[in-house]
């Protein structure tokens, strides 16, 4: 009995193998199926634009190519006959005189040198209009002394920097200058320095103060006796 029931159950195992197999191997089938026809109708489409392709080929071969070397039709303009030289001997050569300077020079020489002369002094710029230029401009140290002044509280290099740089985007301006700029307020105490921490802050100084100084820096020094 128990080898029959072992018998059974291989059997069993088997027939479901089996039927497993057959149901794997039908589904691949169908892909398989499905992908082929997919390929004949892609290669179908293929022929279908080559022959096209061909056609239009051939079409173009067969246009004929206008020759362009045949001169053209209508009328055409025929050039004049060339008149004739007249002999050597008749024609009189006539030759330029030419007037020498007493130096040995000709005359076009001080025309070219005036010509030159013009043309320097019109490419650079008088010495007056390039001054009046650079007065109309308001300084560095101009821009930053009203920056501080006004202001009602305490800026800092990079701060001063780029509203300057907004206000007046024309000119190339550093936060590296604008901290010189500053220190040589400070140190003309036309402006005043703090410290908050790592940071340094500039404020406008005491308008008395700045005052009296730019006095002092404009009076001459008195002369030696």
């Amino acid at each position: 009995m128990s080898e029959n029931a072992s018998a059974t159950e291989l059997t069993s195992q088997y027939t479901a193998q089996v039927t497993a197999d057959l149901e794997r191997n039908t589904k691949e089938q169908e892909r398989v199926g499905v992908e082929i026809a997919a390929l004949q109708e892609q290669l179908a489409s293929l022929q279908r634009d080559h022959t096209v392709l061909v056609n239009i080929q051939q079409a173009i071969d067969a246009v004929p190519v206008p020759d362009t070397t045949a001169p053209p039709s209508g009328n055409v303009p025929v050039p004049a006959p060339r008149k004739k030289a007249a002999p050597s001997g008749t024609a009189k050569r006539t030759r330029p005189s030419k007037k020498t300077q007493p130096s040995g020079k000709t005359g076009a020489q001080p025309a070219e040198t005036a010509d030159k002369t013009a043309r320097k002094s019109a490419g650079k710029p008088s010495a007056g209009k390039a001054e009046a230029a650079q007065t109309a401009q308001p300084t560095l140290v101009d821009l930053v002394r009203r920056h501080l002044t006004e202001q009602s509280e305490p800026r800092s290099a990079a701060e001063i920097a780029t509203a300057l740089g907004q206000a007046h985007p024309e000119r190339a301006i550093k936060t590296t200058v604008i901290r010189t700029t500053l220190e040589g307020l400070v140190a003309k105490t036309q402006a005043q320095r703090s410290k908050q921490g790592s940071s340094v802050f500039y404020t406008a100084a005491d308008s008395s103060r700045s005052a009296a100084t730019a006095q002092s820096e404009e009076q001459p020094a008195p002369a030696d006796a």
